[in-house]
């Protein structure tokens, strides 16, 4: 598996972009930069998008893309919750068109939203996806463990608070990609949001490691982008202390699997 980071912060700017990367080219998780970060033609390949949560800054990209994408259907796929949030708030007729009906630019349905259900997994586009529930904030947010046809794993935490031991048993990835939002002298913060600090990820690695015998690559997003330079020192420290490299993910970045 390729992945093509397009956003890896919470707050966007001229030089910073909303979370969301590219599987092989096809498969977008989260929206925050998937019109902002490619071109017509690259968003034109994306054939399906996978959201964790209904916050604004995951599913703003969706109906921008719908938009420029009018003449074909898309799936989305995210929980019951997520999709009412998408379809009420964003696709709902006023702010933006109901990109699930057909609409008058080339009279056909822009988006087919598909329910997730936990701990289910299915078929995307050729990719095994299993949705798992994480804690984050009072909402129905799930992270997504993806499997390529050759057997390649990556997880990804959307965001989350601490707790994921629970759902450590049910991964085996070769990569996980984290949230870490907050610098440790904001561990409050991030305990009362339901993000993660260095901390706070130091934990929850070594308890991955003590269910499942073993260290993944270990990828980082969703940044405050003030205090990015506070976390990565912070993250060198966690890194060093377990004995692992720890990456921050950029815009623009491609790793694989």
């Amino acid at each position: 598996m390729i992945i093509r980071f397009l956003g890896t912060h919470n707050a966007e700017s001229k030089y910073t972009s909303l979370v969301s990367f590219l599987i092989d080219d096809v498969l977008a998780v989260e929206s925050g930069g998937i019109t902002s970060e490619l071109s017509f033609s690259e968003q034109e390949e994306i054939k399906a998008i996978l959201l964790s949560h209904g916050h604004y800054d995951h599913i703003k990209g969706v109906p921008a893309f719908a938009f420029n994408n009018a003449c074909h259907t898309t799936r989305v796929f995210a929980t019951q919750q997520t999709l009412k949030i998408l379809s009420s708030h964003l696709i709902d007729g006023v702010i933006y068109p109901k990109f699930t009906e057909k609409t008058p630019v080339c009279g056909e349905q822009s988006l087919e939203l598909v329910t997730l259900e936990p701990f289910i997994p299915v078929d995307i586009e050729g990719y095994r996806v299993l949705a798992l529930p994480v804690n984050h904030n009072n909402i129905s947010a799930v992270g997504f463990e993806i499997t390529s046809k050759d057997g390649k794993k990556l997880f990804y935490t959307g965001d989350t608070g601490p707790g994921l031991s629970a759902i450590w048993e049910h991964v085996s990835p070769q990569l996980i990609i984290m949230d870490v939002t907050f610098p440790n002298r904001l561990e409050d913060t991030a305990k009362n949001s339901a993000h993660l600090c260095p901390k706070m990820l130091k934990k929850e690695l070594i308890e991955f490691q003590r269910i499942k015998g073993y260290f993944p690559r270990i990828v980082l997003v969703h940044f405050t982008p003030k205090f990015k330079e506070e976390i990565r020192e912070e993250v060198k420290e966690v890194a060093k202390e377990l004995k692992l490299s720890i990456e921050l993910a950029s815009e623009g970045n491609e790793l694989i699997v």
